[in-house]
């Protein structure tokens, strides 16, 4: 089975797409895929489709779901390439276990499982030192995302937090990457797409922060210290909070030291929030819109 969640939904099997149209379905396979290899209950389902208050139709419903999923992947088991068919059933694939249902994910593609894998590569050369290292790990992992999980696939209360976790993952890779670009010295390289990052997140402590130092290094001391003001005004307005120690900390650096000067050796994540590898350095994190 092949799973592709980083965009939109694809699954498939021997080649042949199982993803089905109809909205329900979609969702039903989507948490099945999300969760592959893993029972997820009757319950979970349910509320995921109706949220806390189902139909009494609930259950007949969701097994006509199943079985149309089914069908898809005895399809699949037919039509894919390398033959072999025969051998298993759209029951070997799709199990019902007691309380549930567990999608096969078997030895298939999962993009979900690549990022983590690249992702967690990349944290550990990152700890290493091995800045140019974890930068290429960790654009490869980033490059699997080919747009916001589960894009277009409608999301119940099971599903919405899953994309949420997914995006604070793919966010903790990217302030990795981004660190590591500017402890190899890539600031300039850098300016265009954080430029892009702090609209998109406009409250996010730690990309300001590697916006703040690539800006300065690139000789743009006024414009450094012009998004810590603008980020300050945005927290106190919508969270009523400061800026926290380690980016106040970096704006007094950079304010003291000059047009020439160089501040502290490292982003946010790295030299200021002092967040672990692999975890997200954003404390106050608010998507622009």
């Amino acid at each position: 089975m092949d799973i592709g969640i980083l965009g939109s939904l694809a699954v498939g099997e021997r080649g042949v797409s199982i993803t089905p149209t109809a909205p329900k379905p979609r969702q039903v396979l989507a948490l099945l895929a999300l969760h592959a290899d893993q029972v997820v209950t009757v319950g979970t389902l349910t509320e995921e489709l109706w949220g806390a208050a189902p139909p009494r139709s609930a259950r007949p419903t969701l097994q006509t779901y199943i079985l149309q999923l089914r069908e898809h992947i005895a399809c699949a088991l037919r039509q894919g390439e390398g033959g072999g068919a025969g051998q298993r059933c759209a029951k070997d694939v799709l199990l019902t276990v007691p309380g549930g249902y567990l999608l096969k994910g078997g030895q298939g593609a999962s993009d979900l499982r690549d990022f983590e894998r690249l992702a967690g590569l990349g944290y550990r050369a990152m700890d290493a030192g091995d800045y140019a290292g974890a930068a290429a790990r960790l654009s490869e992992a980033l490059e699997l995302w080919s747009g916001p999980a589960l894009a277009d696939v409608h999301a119940g209360v099971h599903l919405a937090t899953e994309i949420r976790r997914l995006e604070e993952s793919r966010l903790c890779a990217l302030d990795q990457r981004i660190e590591a670009d500017l402890r190899l010295g890539r600031h300039r390289e850098l300016l265009a797409e954080l430029t892009v990052l702090v609209s998109r997140y406009p409250t996010h402590e730690s990309l300001c922060g590697q916006y703040m130092l690539a800006l300065h290094r690139s000789g743009r001391r006024g414009e450094a210290l012009n998004a810590y003001r603008q980020l300050r005004a945005r927290l106190v307005r919508s969270l009523g909070l400061e800026p926290s120690a380690a980016l106040a900390k970096l704006q007094r650096s950079i304010l003291v030291s000059g047009p020439a000067g160089a501040p502290a050796p490292a982003g946010m994540s790295a030299a200021g929030a002092s967040a672990p590898a692999g975890t997200s350095a954003a404390g106050r994190l608010a998507p622009a819109g």
